[in-house]
């Protein structure tokens, strides 16, 4: 659903005052950190105020200390678990304190943080609810970046596009603003990345999405990507969290196809089996024929039959993402009365996630 003005953010005027949290995951951003947080705008039209929140996926150089240094809050998992379950913290943090947008930014400096006005722009005017930039939409701003990744990139906007019903040049891009809205629906749950995920669930929810063209780095300026660093990896875990997604919001699409394809295969053996029989007079010696049509009739059966209680399931799991919203949407909000307490400037993050995987490059692009 499109997002609407809360009348608990309206000034005198009735004019909504934008709250503004400007969420970086880091993980060993010591290089560039410092001169990121510099560049943010504090001063935006439209805006009340700018908060800035760093999360540290378990660094283990002075990101933490430059982040504090340059005035930024920051929340630490205390290990690396990975550039989605980052976001998934920053989401929280933003819900818990009741801003009204979050822009999402990463902390190497491969996006200008002089254009967050410019991507917050529609959602601060109500005409979006999920913006994102985009390196590939316009052709004069694609940047320098190796061949095959190009490929990928596009590749995965095909297969993204066709799932969300909207067409998108680019659906890995780190930098996006999210309404209040989309934030409160936004619910994440691949630790390895967000990007692609985010477009699935916020599609489903009806919610307004739009792409910007943007100009951005194509490489990283210091230090090597943990996301991408392996495109083949990185390829199969993000096609991973695109099948659980289909599996979990529209069995149907999955389970009924398979069956229909079990059913097409055991019904052409089935017509030839006969055909042998009635040509021939005899079931030898395609007999196995008939066998082999049984066994695929039964396996679209059993299929069907799945397909059908993982729709239930489905239907149940929508009833709990409205309880999560509506729980999310009214739950008291930082500065109000009987309302949650402000954490310190620094904090670890209670962690109740499987264990991160042990090779190191689950983080970010």
């Amino acid at each position: 659903m499109p997002s609407s003005p809360d009348p608990s953010f309206a000034g005198a005027n009735n004019a909504i005052v934008h709250r503004m949290l400007v969420m970086m995951p880091a993980l060993n951003e010591e290089a560039s950190i410092a001169a990121v947080l510099a560049r943010i705008p504090r001063s935006i039209p439209g805006v009340g105020s700018v908060e800035i929140l760093v999360i540290d996926d378990g660094s283990t150089d002075a990101t933490v200390a430059l982040a504090l240094k340059a005035g930024a809050s920051v929340l630490s998992h205390g290990r690396n678990l990975g550039v989605g379950a980052a976001l998934q913290t920053g989401v929280a943090e933003a819900i818990r304190r009741g801003v009204t947008i979050a822009v999402n930014i990463d902390s190497d400096g491969q996006f200008s943080p002089e254009d967050i006005p410019t991507l917050a722009r529609p959602v601060l005017d109500g005409r979006a609810d999920f913006v994102t930039a985009s390196r590939f939409k316009d052709p004069a701003l694609v940047p320098e970046m190796p061949r095959v990744k190009l490929w990928g990139n596009w590749g995965m906007s095909r297969i993204v596009s066709g799932l969300v019903g909207q067409r998108f040049a680019d659906v890995s891009c780190g930098f996006r603003a999210y309404s209040r809205e989309a934030l409160l629906h936004l619910v994440l749950l691949g630790q390895f990345t967000y990007t692609q995920e985010s477009f699935l669930v916020l599609s489903r929810q009806g919610l307004r999405m739009q792409e910007m063209p943007m100009r951005v780095r194509g490489v990283r300026e210091h230090g090597q990507s943990r996301v991408a660093s392996n495109l083949f990896r990185y390829g199969k875990r993000t096609v991973g969290i695109m099948f659980s997604f289909i599996r979990d919001y529209s069995p149907g699409v999955l389970f009924n196809n398979t069956a229909a394809f079990f059913l097409a295969l055991s019904l052409a053996l089935a017509t030839f089996f006969l055909g042998h029989r009635i040509v021939s007079g005899q079931f030898s010696p395609h007999i196995w024929a008939g066998f082999v049509s049984a066994f695929l009739f039964g396996l679209a059966a059993i299929t069907f039959g799945i397909g059908q209680v993982a729709e239930m399931i489905a239907r149940l799991r929508s009833v709990q993402e409205r309880q999560l919203y509506l729980i999310r949407r009214y739950l008291p909000r930082l500065g109000e009365p009987d309302g949650p307490t402000p954490d310190p400037v620094t904090a670890e993050v209670p962690i109740s996630r499987p264990p991160a995987p042990e090779d190191d490059d689950a983080h970010r692009r």
